[in-house]
Formats: structure tokens, C-alpha cells, sequence
């Protein structure tokens, strides 16, 4: 497993797995380029993110997901859901841990849904707050 760190979290990906950064998100792909994970950090000025602000951003930036459902990913809780926009899967989680908040995507084409599951749950699995 290799350690992917940000300033704000880190993550453990597989082998097969690479990570790029382009500005302020970070592009998370395997071998097979059957799909990739994207990871957006957003920080709070003080306090914490609340779980009410969590769902309601999900529901103003992500029309598209039909339902939330709660989502616990490594050290990070909050909600996930899923769409298809025209041959693409989407799937999308709005999490957070103390005053970081991250916005995940996972996509793919619609023929390949559900392909990378277990290696993306395993992989966010792994999600821990940066000291």
C-alpha cells in the first residue's frame, strides 16, 4: 500500500492505484483506467462542519442524486448517493471530519458500474485526518 497525504487527510491506495494533483483536487486512478476517484478538500474558517450542513450542501450542489444515504468512510461521516448522467456512473459523498469537509467523486461509464467498488469503499476506507 502506498500513503497518499494532503495537507488535510491522508489515504492508503493499492498498488495498482496512482494519485495526481491539479490544484486544489486530487485524482485518484488504477491501472485499468476503469474509473477515478476524485477528492475535493474544503475547510472550515472555525468550528465544525455539522451534519446539517453537510446534507444540505449535498442537496444544493448535487440535484442529480435522487436520495442521500448516511455514509461512514475511514475517519470521515456524512452521506453518499448516485446518479447516471447520459453512459456515466456517478457516485458522490459529502463528508466530514472536524472542520474538513470533503466532496468525493467517483466515476466511471454506466457499462462498468460497480466494477471498482470494493477497491474504492477499501480505498476511502482508509480516509484519516492529517495531524
Amino acid at each position: 500500500m502506498n500513503i497518499l497525504e494532503t495537507d488535510h487527510w491522508c489515504a492508503l491506495l493499492p498498488p495498482e492505484w496512482s494519485a495526481d494533483y491539479d490544484d486544489d483536487v486530487v485524482r485518484i486512478s488504477d491501472a485499468d483506467e476503469v474509473g477515478e476517484i476524485e477528492v475535493t478538500t474544503l475547510c472550515k474558517d472555525s468550528g465544525m462542519v455539522t451534519s446539517s450542513e453537510i446534507t444540505a450542501m449535498a442537496k444544493d450542489e448535487s440535484p442529480e442524486v435522487g436520495s442521500w444515504q448516511s455514509s461512514e468512510i475511514g475517519q470521515f461521516t456524512g452521506v453518499t448517493g448516485s446518479f447516471l448522467d447520459e453512459d456515466t456512473h456517478i457516485q458522490e459523498w459529502y463528508v466530514s471530519a472536524n472542520a474538513v469537509l470533503l466532496y468525493i467523486t467517483y466515476v466511471c461509464d454506466a457499462e462498468n458500474a460497480g466494477m471498482d467498488d470494493a477497491a474504492v469503499i477499501e480505498i476511502l476506507g482508509t480516509l484519516v485526518v492529517a495531524d
